[in-house]
Order: C-alpha cells, then sequence, then structure tokens
C-alpha cells in the first residue's frame, strides 16, 4: 500500500465520520459546518483523482454557494436550532437498520459490477473547458449569471422587507 491509498482512504474515512455527523446531529448549524467538512473532503478526494475542475467547481458552487444559502435560509426562517420535540424521534432503530440495508445492497452490486482494469485516458484540462464555456456557451453562461443575480437580488429584497416590519422593540 503506497502512500496515495493511504491518504485515499484517510479521506475517505473522514469524509464519511462527516457525513453521519451531518445526518446525527440535533444542532443545524453544526449539521451544516459538517456538510461543509464533507464537501471540502469530497473535494480533496477529486483532487486525489486529478480532476481539478470538478474539486474547485464543488469547492466554490457547493460549499461557497449552497452552504452559504443554506445559512441563509436559515437565518431569515428563523427555523430551530436545537433539539425541538416536534421533530425529534424516538424510533430510530428501524430505519437505521433499512437505510444499512439499502447501503449494503449497493454497494455490493457496485463493487460486483465492476471487475478488470480501468483505462484512464487524459481529460479535459480546465483550459479547455474554460474556452469551451466562455467561447461556444458564452450566451447560456451570461444568461445563468443574469438569473442568479436576480435571485440575489430578490433574497436580498425579501430579506431587508421582512426587517424592516420588525420595531426596535422587538430586538
Amino acid at each position: 500500500m503506497n502512500w496515495y491509498e493511504v491518504v485515499t482512504y484517510i479521506v475517505l474515512f473522514l469524509m464519511f465520520l462527516a457525513g453521519i455527523r451531518v445526518v446525527t446531529t440535533s444542532n443545524v448549524i453544526h449539521a451544516a459546518i459538517s456538510l461543509v467538512l464533507a464537501l471540502a473532503l469530497s473535494a480533496a478526494l477529486f483532487l486525489l483523482l486529478s480532476a481539478d475542475f470538478v474539486a474547485w467547481v464543488l469547492v466554490l458552487v457547493y460549499i461557497g454557494a449552497v452552504i452559504v444559502l443554506f445559512l441563509f435560509g436559515i437565518m431569515i426562517t428563523r427555523a430551530p436550532l436545537g433539539v425541538n420535540a416536534e421533530l425529534d424521534n424516538e424510533k430510530k432503530l428501524i430505519p437505521a437498520l433499512v437505510s444499512l440495508g439499502i447501503f449494503l445492497s449497493i454497494s455490493y452490486g457496485l463493487i460486483t459490477s465492476f471487475s478488470g482494469e480501468v483505462s484512464v485516458e487524459s481529460g479535459a484540462t480546465i483550459e479547455k473547458i474554460g474556452l469551451i464555456l466562455l467561447g461556444r456557451f458564452v450566451l447560456p453562461f451570461e444568461i445563468v449569471s443574469f438569473v442568479l443575480l436576480a435571485a440575489l437580488i430578490g433574497g436580498i429584497a425579501l430579506a431587508r422587507k421582512d426587517a424592516a416590519l420588525i420595531s426596535e422593540d422587538q430586538i
């Protein structure tokens, strides 16, 4: 076993622990931080697989945007942060066993379906992807950027509207 395999197994184990922490913690903020860690470790796994573009897109899009949006949504909706009696359920053993069974059956199917040597060809570089994205697909790229900008402005307007309705006595 070389250092590459050791690092890969360490990253996978830490990613598994972070994923378990995401679904088992009762604090939403702690779950979001654990999700950031799990996503960062999956980006590290892509870096180990020499998929630089996928790794950095994962960091920018998921960690940089989705998690911020998730935390922003928690702050705006004033969601409960701790254990809530309505959301916490004591019957966790049966769903956990069903989930474990589904996980094991999918894992078995994946492991047995792939056999033999895998040939790896050099994929597209970041430069090639950038040339395609900003060359041939520049118009859809710009349209998506304007739609995202409009969504951001709309979210800020909705957040400010709710904040304006709260008087200083209620703070």
